[in-house]
């Protein structure tokens, strides 16, 4: 069997006893099926009280799910909901999964515009009561903050996953799709967060996964599309932008009309077989593989193509901006990676269709523990966007170290881009469409999810993909509250001096895995191919141009005015500030200047005493953490327990070779000793 996550409910009873008198009756509107929410609170009458829930009509019901108008609606967000919640809720994409879920002395009343609002409700309304948050009388109205919240799976239909740390597949085994009990909890764990789209398989598109759109699969791609579907999620499939090459055509040219012909019958074809799709994302021209720049075309001509095909079936390209082919000789200092995404997308914004979305990740690079916010946030202003983060830890310790993730992205979703003539140019403004409607899009996580009994590996790691969900929901929320959420409801057993513990685990890890590993923003200092433990060198002469260019006298790239220019694409003030050492923020700076060992930083140290200094510091914290979690031996259930003890094992080992390898190699560098005189090999 596979663990329940944050929806097992058998630990709840002594917190729910009150509630026992709702769930005798639930009221469902006539004109809409919210089944999957019916379901759950079966489920968990089940559970907590030994009932058998039944339908009831809406004056003898204890629970009520009422589909309610979108004025009466809105008047309900106007007179309670958020400066934040009044604006996004003029998105009708948005306020179809938007709620009210309120409580009288003998009613428990979820209202929505549509199914999908209903259904996320009542998983939020189970939760609520979970965490003692429904008091009688109490009103909770909920707006997303984003049109599309979304995972994206890197699963192979053979059942490896590229960049998964928790097992297989649970969607393929043996290049055949697979759905059972396991799915439908997996769609249930998606509900319970928000989230409404899920991308089944691997954004590399080969082998067998090319026919996912073909006869051989279409009826299990309707029947798994089907499901989530029943509970809000729309589902995507990736697609092999080069499939018509292996036809008659023998081209992929996205302005040849046979081949866009092609697309227009496979579009007719999947959606007359699977209407519920959400429609196709796609990674192009990036890696090796084919895309319109094979035939000399732009990705707007690539995109706009398919856009075409899906349109009259109401569906969305979404389409990922790690595209570009970008290889260089490490010996030219004036090629910058970092630059091609916005070199490149920033001459088209305002070519692509209103169908197609830019999928674009947080930062220039490829999901480093800190980098900038990549600069074509606020550098498009014509074009739908999505922002794309990983919460598979590829670089973050791969599910095995503690690296729990909301902090950072709380970052990336405040950074201000300036863009003009907007009420909010943040990030998170521009990816909700409160900046400007023409632009919304949404969050997007590669996610960290597989076959282990636990989904994630670790136990601890659930929090980034329940954090995840959460906060694409609502981007207000705080990392605190996230995690302080996820513990009460994944570990109820705890008392709350124990959950603090936990929360305490989660929030310092994301700066102690960058302290044991990769100062300053510098980044890639990471065992090639395979990403976990440090390699300093690893990278530092590989084509794709990932280096920290250390020498004898300093570290980090520059790119300022005077070097790559990458500084340069970001508007104002931003492209000032990063410009210069001194206005650059520190955490960054290695990322943005070239940079003396010897210089001074806020805090009083030299760049090179820092380095020192954070990698002793991470591997004790690691030591700490390792401690801290074996004082909930016999709290938490042995399972757990086992599996994060053996984990911390692991981190700790990871932590010391980091520092070991990182000290000794600047330290044999540059000549400086440690002034605290400790051991540098």
């Amino acid at each position: 069997m596979w663990a329940q996550c944050w929806l097992d409910y058998k630990e709840d009873k002594d917190r729910v006893a009150g509630f026992d008198k709702y769930f005798e009756g639930v009221y469902l509107p006539s004109e809409t099926d919210a089944a999957a929410a019916f379901e759950e609170i079966k489920r968990a009458a089940d559970i907590w009280f030994g009932k058998t829930v039944k339908t009831s009509e809406e004056e003898s019901a204890g629970i009520v799910l009422k589909i309610i108008s979108a004025d009466e609606f809105l008047g309900y967000v106007e007179n309670e909901g958020t400066e934040l919640q009044k604006k996004s809720a003029e998105d009708s994409d948005i306020l179809r999964d938007s709620y009210r879920i309120s409580r009288s002395e003998d009613k428990l009343v979820i209202e929505a515009t549509a199914r999908e609002g209903l259904i996320f409700g009542a998983f939020r309304l189970l939760e609520l009561i979970r965490l003692g948050k429904i008091d009688e009388g109490r009103r909770v109205t909920e707006v997303p903050s984003n049109p599309i919240r979304m995972l994206d799976h890197w699963d192979n239909m053979d059942g490896s996953i590229e960049r998964g740390y928790s097992g297989n597949s649970f969607f393929y085994e043996k290049n055949e799709i697979i759905i059972d009990d396991r799915t439908r909890d997996y769609a249930r764990l998606l509900a319970s967060m928000g989230i409404n789209a899920v991308a089944i398989n691997n954004v590399n598109v080969k082998d067998a996964a090319t026919e996912l759109i073909g006869d051989r699969y279409i009826a299990k791609v309707k029947e798994l599309s089907d499901l989530f579907n029943s509970y809000g999620v729309k589902m995507y499939v990736c697609i092999n932008f080069a499939s018509p090459i292996d036809t008659p055509i023998g081209s992929a040219d996205p302005l040849k009309p046979e081949v866009q012909e092609w697309w227009n019958k496979k579009a007719k074809e999947v959606y007359e077989k699977a209407p519920t799709l959400g429609g196709f994302l796609v990674k192009a021209d990036s890696e090796g593989r084919p895309g319109p720049m094979t035939y000399g075309r732009t990705q707007a001509d690539g995109a706009n193509m398919l856009a075409k095909a899906l349109a009259p079936f109401g569906a969305t390209v979404i389409w990922r901006c790690f595209v570009y082919n970008c290889q260089q000789d490490w010996r030219d200092l004036t090629v910058d990676r970092a630059k091609a995404g916005y070199d490149y997308f920033s001459q088209l914004d305002g070519g692509f269709a209103d169908n197609v979305i830019l999928q674009i990740k947080n930062g220039p690079m490829d999901f480093q523990v800190r980098e900038p916010v990549s600069p074509l946030f606020g550098g498009l202003s014509k074009t739908r966007q999505m922002l794309e983060v990983q919460i598979a830890q590829e670089y973050t310790g791969h599910q095995i170290d503690l690296c729990y993730l909301m902090p950072w992205f709380k970052e990336i979703l405040s950074f201000d881009t300036y863009l003009p003539d907007v009420k909010d140019s943040t990030v998170a403004g521009i990816i909700s469409g409160r900046a400007d409607k023409a632009l919304r899009g949404g969050m997007v996580a590669v996610t960290n999810t597989g076959n282990d009994e636990n989904w994630t590996g670790n136990d601890l790691a659930a929090a980034n993909l329940y954090g995840f969900g959460r906060l694409a929901w609502n981007t207000e929320l705080s990392a605190e509250e996230i995690v302080a959420e996820w513990t009460a409801l994944t570990y109820p057993m705890l008392k709350d001096e124990d959950k603090k513990v936990i929360c305490e685990l989660e929030l310092g890890s994301w700066r102690t895995y960058e302290n044991y590993t990769s100062p300053l923003g510098i980044g890639w200092m990471v065992t090639p191919h395979d990403h976990y433990g440090p390699s300093v060198e690893g990278y530092e002469y590989d084509r794709w141009g990932t280096y920290h260019r250390a020498d004898w006298q300093g570290i980090g790239v520059e790119r300022g005015p005077e070097g790559t220019g990458y500084a340069l694409q970001y508007r104002s003030p931003n492209k000032e500030n990063f410009s210069k050492p001194e206005t650059t923020p520190e955490e960054l700076l290695l990322f943005f200047h070239k940079t003396p060992y010897k210089h001074v930083l806020k805090s009083g140290k030299t760049v090179i005493q820092h380095i020192y200094d954070t990698h002793f510091e991470g591997y004790e914290e690691a030591l700490a953490m390792q401690k801290k979690w074996q004082s909930l031996e016999g709290k938490v259930p042995a399972r757990v327990f086992d599996n994060v003890s053996e984990r911390f094992e692991r981190q700790v080992r990871n932590a010391r070779e980091w520092c070991d390898i990182v000290n000794s190699y600047f330290f044999r560098r540059c000549g400086i000793p440690d002034e605290k005189g400790r051991k540098i090999y």
